[in-house]
Order: structure tokens, then sequence, then C-alpha cells
């Protein structure tokens, strides 16, 4: 018994809905760095914060971002056309100071601050979007919602630094290494691959400390938006 072939036309439009551009909303983001990787591969990534977008992108939406997990305004016609939510994938950076373990001598006074910022992880990772990947350091979010999927290292994309940070996935696939550089890194001093951790206080630390690293940005970009299927 022969499988009679889908026609034509129904192929054609199931091959141009699997290649369409993802729609990608980065969470807790004001550098653009991921955002920018993920437009530059021809997707309508969004980043969100707060904080205004430090590169003045129009493609920023200066908001909580708990007010657009299930929609946005410019995307509302197409998420009442297919009665779903707009966002195929989020990759979402939750404010890491109260949940790492470099914060640890601050937790006994911080209970509260720390509750509120697991509850804030659970809202991201339980958003109604296909698929998500939420970074942060070593910290609470292993120990009190789940391990970490995997921990990635600047040193493995191109950056000849160290800092440590785990991805916790929905549905996405392990980020692989692009630029494996730890071998000249180690050759450095401790100040300079040390680099995050030797940085000195001053009011914008915490905003350098932050930002994704450009060869980890190009990576998400390059394999979370060639490898998915947005229809999915």
């Amino acid at each position: 018994m022969t499988t009679e072939a889908p026609p034509a036309k129904v192929r054609l439009t199931e091959e141009l809905e699997r290649s369409r551009p993802m729609r990608v909303l980065v969470a807790c983001e004001y550098s653009g760095r991921v955002r920018q990787a993920f437009r530059r591969m021809g997707h309508h990534a969004y980043s969100c914060d707060i904080l205004p977008a430090e590169d003045g992108s129009p493609f920023h939406i200066q908001r909580d971002v708990r007010e657009i997990l299930g929609g946005w305004a410019p995307l509302e016609h197409w998420q009442i056309e297919h009665d779903r939510t707009p966002w195929d994938l989020m990759i979402c950076h939750p404010p890491c100071t109260y949940l790492t373990n470099a914060g640890a001598r601050w937790w006994p006074g911080r209970q509260q601050e720390q509750a509120d910022a697991l509850d804030f992880v659970r809202l991201l990772l339980a958003a109604p979007i296909p698929r998500i990947a939420l970074e942060n350091p070593p910290g609470r979010i292993g120990s009190q919602i789940r391990k970490a999927d995997q921990y990635v290292h600047p040193w493995e994309h191109g950056h000849m630094e160290t800092k440590t940070t785990g991805l916790w996935l929905k549905n996405l696939p392990l980020l692989v290494p692009t630029n494996n550089v730890r071998d000249a890194m180690d050759k450095l001093p401790p100040a300079e691959k040390h680099r995050v951790h030797w940085m000195k206080p001053g009011p914008d630390r915490w905003k350098e400390r932050s930002r994704t690293y450009q060869g980890i940005a190009n990576a998400m970009a390059a394999q979370w938006g060639v490898l998915l299927r947005p229809n999915d």
C-alpha cells in the first residue's frame, strides 16, 4: 500500500511556514547583543527590559517582560490568526543578584528578595512559548528549581575569559562550542582571564558583568535560529 503525497500547494505552504523568520523575545536584555545576533540572521527579534536599549534600537520594548509573555501589540494580528502566542523562542536573562553563588554571603538577610527572584525564574520557564533558554550563573536556580541543562564558557566561543553560565533549556539543543580558545586563555595573567571577577567596583559594574558575550550570542542565533522549525 502506497501513501499518497500531499498536493504541491500544501507542500509549498508547509515549506514556506517552516522557513519563515522566527519571532524571538530576548527578555531582560538592554545591551541588545542577543537581539542583534538574531536580527542579523533575519529573525524578528525584540529585546525587552525596564531599562532603555543601550543601542537606541527601535526593536527594544521598554517595559516589564511579564506584560508581554503572552503577546505584544504589533504581533497581535498573527496571534489572533493562529490562536497562539506570537513568540516562537524566548531567551531570558533574569537578574542574578539574589540567585548567584557569588552573592551567597548576602542570602541570610535577603530571603524575600531571593524568593521573589526564584518566582520570576519559574514564571519565565513556564511562559507559553514553545522554546525557551534561560541563562544565569551557578546558584539558587540549580538547587531550588532544577539543575541547568548545560554550562557554557566564554572561552568556548572565542573570548579569552572565564565566566561560567548555566543554561536552562526547553525544547532546545545544547549549545555547541564554536571557537575554543582555552589553551591561549590559560597563558594570560589572572587579571585578564578572570576580568569579570576582578572588575573594580563602580556604578556600572553590574551592567558590565551582566552583558552576554558576543560569541555566545552569535552561537545562539546561528545554532538555534537555523535548526528550529517555528511551526512545530
